[in-house]
């Protein structure tokens, strides 16, 4: 059976739709403040690393090994490659990376992520003014993912970092990052719960 419901009944759901939808919208945090204060001090990382010719290992240090005769992919590597191929005579290669960071001290010093910089050649810092600069690895950490990069700058905004130990499941965080190719300088909020 089907029913047609009245018009004080819908206009009750359509209320009731209305109230409910406000009371989740005004329980939802703004961000936009916290994002606009803070754009400034997020950066766009970009890095070169240089490969050469006759290296057999990837950017994951893995070693690619020698195939005997008749293995299991050979027919498809020859298909590919031809029948005398040989990583000794690879071209030289050029592999970039992006990512993002943020300013920690005024002086130029740059926090971003260990996998953003690993084996670069060069690091290229872009700031939200798209001044740009050659950043130097001080250091990096694997394990914990982090690696701290130094610009020659002075007078630069600073983010105030807080203490992750204060937070309690279910708070609201918030992710903000540059990491748009060179030419374009968008950035990205990502809210999230902790």
């Amino acid at each position: 059976m089907i029913r047609t419901i009245t018009a004080p009944a819908s206009a009750f759901l359509i209320t009731l739709t209305l109230l409910f939808s406000a009371i989740a919208h005004a329980q939802l945090p703004d961000f936009t403040e916290l994002a606009e204060k803070n754009s400034p001090v997020v950066v766009n990382i970009s890095t070169t690393q240089n490969g050469t010719a006759g290296k057999k290992s990837g950017k994951h240090h893995f070693d690619i090994p020698e195939m005997p005769d008749g293995a299991p992919f050979d027919d498809l590597l020859k298909r590919f490659f031809g029948e005398q191929f040989d990583f000794d005579q690879m071209p030289d290669f050029k592999s970039e990376s992006l990512g993002s960071g943020f300013i920690i001290s005024e002086d130029g010093y740059v926090m971003t992520n260990h996998h953003v910089v690993s084996d670069a050649d060069e690091v290229i810092v872009r700031l939200a003014d798209r001044r740009e600069f050659t950043a130097e690895i001080i250091g990096s950490d694997k394990q914990t993912d982090v690696a701290l990069l130094k610009i020659d700058a002075d007078g630069l905004p600073t983010v105030k970092i807080g203490n992750g130990a204060d937070l309690k499941v279910g708070e609201w965080v918030l992710a903000i990052g540059r990491c748009a190719p060179r030419r374009e300088n968008r950035r990205r909020v990502v809210p999230g719960s902790h």
